[in-house]
């Protein structure tokens, strides 16, 4: 037995399963076309315990560790979800960790588990317009001024930004660099605090993104997380597991499209014959599914690794890395098989299509994970 495979997160599974099959399956389509989640869908999650899987229970959370928060995001996809569907509602998974981890107690009970219980929706503000993977040389600036802090710049890209009730933003504190950067919570609504319309994107369709902009916007001073000049340190934690994420998504997504191009395979006649009948139809599924047991295996191989040693940088780049391709793989395959269908809204994967090329970009991108492993391998 593994340790993905106890009795505890056997129960876990089918419990996501179920979930994801009443709550979501039936209205995915929906919710694409709007471009949110109703919020009930995250009360319906934390009232069955799942909301808060991977958090501790002094904090609000389930408890649990990523490994159960992993089980619960594969179960989303494997059942019919979708990638918008997972970054949409667990984007507190990125808005609240470091303030789970470094915030006051007053910070966690007004944030974390309100947050937790499905009543908020937080958001986490790094991406800059300017800025993109350059984490360390974010221009928003926060000045101290008495008990609070005024803050100018903008954000962009920034998931829930649309429903977030509170956005845990980076902001430079300091001088040049990463010592200078740290991190602030701001409420929706404070007056200079602006929302973008929703922005249009190719995939993740399910989740509302917008740009954020802050002209003199004053925040309470007891909003900031930790210690100032912390907040460089507290994102680069946050970012192994959010690769992790990305990375089960990935091969989630992966063996979602193998699930589904098995099925149309053997229901499929042409000339008279089924194409699970045609010997280059069975290759190409052969070889999806190699593609898929590797990045479920790598994936979880670095899950493992950082759960037994806390210093797994280089595998969880590698996993990131290898999932995403094989997702990319997978999914053009399985729209190739579908033929005219698989180019069609219509069809779920096309959705999965157009999903997956976000994966190779959040939580960092393919270059950055390769200059990551290249320093890591000592090259």
């Amino acid at each position: 037995m593994s340790r993905w495979d106890t009795p505890e997160r056997l129960a876990l599974r089918q419990l996501a399963r179920d979930l994801t099959a009443t709550e979501i399956a039936p209205h995915v389509a929906d919710w694409e076309r709007e471009g949110e989640l109703p919020r009930s869908l995250h009360k319906a999650f934390a009232a069955a315990g799942l909301l808060g899987v991977g958090f501790p229970e002094e904090v609000g959370g389930s408890g649990g560790d990523s490994v159960d928060a992993a089980i619960v995001t594969e179960q989303i996809l494997l059942g019919g979800g979708s990638g918008g569907v997972v970054a949409s509602l667990f984007t507190h998974g990125i808005a609240v960790p470091h303030i789970a981890h470094a915030g006051s107690p007053a910070l966690v009970d007004r944030y974390v588990r309100p947050t937790l219980a499905g009543d908020l929706i937080g958001a986490l503000g790094v991406t800059e317009p300017g800025g993109g993977s350059d984490v360390a040389g974010i221009t928003t600036r926060a000045v101290r001024d008495g008990d609070h802090w005024v803050v100018n710049g903008a954000k962009t890209y920034i998931t829930s930004g649309i429903r977030a009730d509170f956005v845990t933003t980076a902001v430079r504190t300091g001088g040049a660099g990463y010592g200078g950067i740290s991190l602030l919570v701001l409420d929706k609504g404070l007056p200079g605090f602006t929302v973008s319309a929703p922005l249009d994107k190719m995939g993740w369709r399910a989740s509302d993104t917008a740009e954020l902009s802050f002209s003199d916007v004053r925040v309470p001073a007891d909003r900031l997380v930790g210690r100032e000049g912390d907040g460089f340190l507290l994102i680069m934690r946050q970012f192994q597991t959010e690769r992790l994420a990305l990375a089960t998504q990935a091969w989630a997504m992966a063996q979602r499209c193998l699930d589904l191009s098995l099925q149309w395979v053997k229901d499929r006649e042409t000339f008279g014959r089924p194409l699970a009948s045609r010997q280059v139809v069975r290759h190409k599924l052969a070889e999806m599914a190699r593609q898929v047991w590797v990045a479920k295996t790598t994936t979880r191989a670095a899950y493992d690794a950082w759960l037994d040693t806390g210093d797994a940088v280089t595998e969880v780049s590698m996993a990131k890395n290898t999932a995403c391709a094989v997702c990319d793989h997978v999914v053009d395959e399985a729209v190739q098989l579908f033929g005219g269908l698989g180019y069609m809204r219509e069809s779920e994967v096309e959705r999965h299509y157009r999903d997956s090329r976000i994966l190779r970009i959040g939580g960092g991108t393919d270059e950055i994970m390769n200059e990551v492993i290249a320093k890591r391998i000592g090259v």
